[in-house]
């Protein structure tokens, strides 16, 4: 019975055995990531540890605080620059803002200046007329533009102290020629109506006849028909 119960446990056809492991899977997976994890945390300690018996460590560490540093320092200028820039920026608008001013004070000056000649020359050809008597033209001046027209302006005063106004015309009469022939006209054709208290300025600008010369200009102050005071002057 012992031989028989032998010879079926070596032969074929003995029964099948099945080999099953003490631990389930699940456990065997857990404890074969905890030894992967076990190792990689030697490895990099290992790594760490290497590093800083080379001092590679410390000198990356210097390395960045002084990158943060210089990067700071380069920032702190670039905002100093920043700032420079404006403030000159906002002196250059100033500056051109002031020069701006100051060139529209010396025009403006410079028409004041011109305003003040007038006013003198006009002032000065009153003195010498004060010695006469009456109402009288003190001056007449006129220039001829392109040709085309005829720029004028006449003084005319009353010497006499406390003269009552005086109303009457202007006249102007220009002679010259026109198309090779004697030319003469009177502007306005009805006068210009003229009231005079102290003295009186009046100035125009007349348009010429196409192809006509002026020669002379002849200033008239008429009160009613009568003729009160005449200038005559000559153009070049």
């Amino acid at each position: 019975m012992r031989l028989r119960l032998l010879r079926r446990r070596l032969t074929i056809s003995a029964p099948r055995v099945a080999i099953r492991s003490a631990l389930p899977w699940p456990l065997r997976w857990l404890a074969l990531a905890v030894v992967f994890g076990f190792c990689a945390a030697v490895a990099l300690w290992a790594f760490e540890f290497g590093k800083s018996i080379a001092g590679l460590d410390t000198v990356s560490r210097d390395e960045l605080l002084q990158l943060r540093a210089e990067v700071d320092r380069l920032r702190a200028e670039g905002q100093e620059q920043q700032t420079v820039a404006h403030t000159a920026e906002s002196l250059l608008v100033a500056e051109r803002a002031a020069k701006e001013s100051l060139m529209a004070q010396v025009r403006q000056l410079e028409t004041d200046n011109r305003t003040l000649r007038e006013d003198l020359g006009f002032f000065e050809k009153l003195i010498p007329a004060a010695k006469a008597e009456g109402l009288a033209i003190r001056s007449l001046q006129a220039e001829v533009l392109g040709g085309m027209q005829l720029r004028w302006q006449v003084l005319v005063i009353q010497s006499t102290r406390n003269a009552p106004e005086f109303n009457g015309r202007l006249e102007l009469v220009l002679t010259g020629s026109q198309d090779g022939k004697p030319w003469t006209q009177t502007q306005p054709a009805q006068g210009q109506p003229l009231q005079v208290k102290q003295y009186r300025r009046i100035e125009g600008v007349l348009d010429l006849p196409p192809s006509a010369v002026v020669k002379t200009v002849t200033a008239r102050v008429l009160e009613g028909t009568a003729v009160r005071a005449v200038q005559a002057m000559t153009i070049d």
